[in-house]
């Protein structure tokens, strides 16, 4: 399955490794722990990450993106991990590269590299390239290794969504013969300052049901920016405030942005994706997103969710 990434790896000697934007810790674990990987077994090829910021995942050693003139593409591989459309890609110059690669464990939605690798049987994309390294025989560094189990940690919900399987645990096993420390991972992600636990204790009392249950919050833009927070973290930092209330088998969280309606769905029960992918996003089956034009579709969608409670 991997021979086809390893081939056009090895047929490059600079690599420029790409994800999604606002990045969350799969997207950057996969990028830095590849980084590593690739540097650390071919010493003698060019590797760089780029992209926007890593916010408040800026804790992971060596998230600062590295800063590249276009003519760095010439004659490049760009391999672009843990995204599932185009339109979601960070940095678009990955069109100038001479080859594309897309390693991705989402729903597949559209073709984006020369060469695909796209398996939703891993929990994360960091599970993906965990596995690479495995079975292509290539060594793991420290820093590689735990970059990877710190995006299988945040797309897994702490090995809690029903996404974890066995695959998961001997994956998880592999990174941790590395001997890394694990404390300030979990203390990096779920440690909160008391701002931002008041903050989600606000989202709590903002949330609403629809008249089957769809738990769902809607925040307008200038609410948004009244709580002094970054977008990501009202977006996808908030949308599982929902995502423990007895009942509640389909939770959605809306922000209004510059750009549209953010738009995070989850469910314990359900496949969502369809309706994510129908208004022009994706994911998973159980967690998928999209930006809509306005709170008109937002609603919209929203009453797509409550019909799949009618099946």
């Amino acid at each position: 399955m991997f021979e086809s990434v390893l081939q056009e790896i090895l047929a490059h000697n600079r690599i420029i490794i790409h994800r999604h934007s606002n990045p969350d810790g799969d997207a950057l674990g996969s990028q830095i722990g590849l980084k590593h990987i690739l540097k650390e077994n071919f010493p003698e090829k060019e590797v760089y990450a780029v992209g926007d910021d890593a916010k408040r995942y800026a804790f992971m050693a060596d998230s600062t993106m590295d800063e590249i003139p276009d003519e760095a593409y010439n004659g490049a591989l760009a391999i672009i991990l843990d995204t599932s459309a185009k339109s979601l890609i960070s940095d678009d110059r990955y069109t100038l590269a001479r080859r594309t690669v897309r390693m991705d464990h989402h729903i597949f939605c559209e073709k984006i590299a020369d060469v695909e690798l796209t398996d939703t049987s891993y929990e994360s994309c960091c599970g993906l390239v965990a596995d690479f390294a495995k079975r292509c025989h290539l060594t793991l560094t420290p820093l590689a290794a735990k970059s990877l189990y710190t995006g299988m940690i945040t797309d897994s919900g702490r090995f809690r969504y029903d996404s974890t399987t066995s695959q998961t645990f001997r994956l998880a096993a592999y990174l941790m013969e590395q001997q890394f420390e694990t404390n300030d991972i979990y203390r990096n992600l779920y440690a909160d300052d008391y701002s931002r636990i008041k903050l989600r204790a606000e989202f709590i009392l903002k949330i609403q049901f629809t008249e089957k249950n769809v738990a769902y919050i809607y925040t307008t833009r200038e609410e948004a920016e009244a709580t002094g927070a970054d977008i990501f973290s009202i977006s996808r930092g908030m949308v599982n405030t929902m995502g423990d209330i007895r009942g509640v088998d389909i939770w959605v969280n809306f922000t209004e942005t510059e750009e549209g309606v953010l738009c995070e769905i989850r469910s314990s029960k359900y496949n969502i994706n369809p309706i994510a992918v129908k208004h022009g996003g994706g994911g998973h089956a159980k967690a998928s997103g999209a930006t809509l034009k306005d709170r008109a579709e937002a609603m919209e969608l929203l009453s797509e969710l409550e019909a799949l409670l009618e099946v």
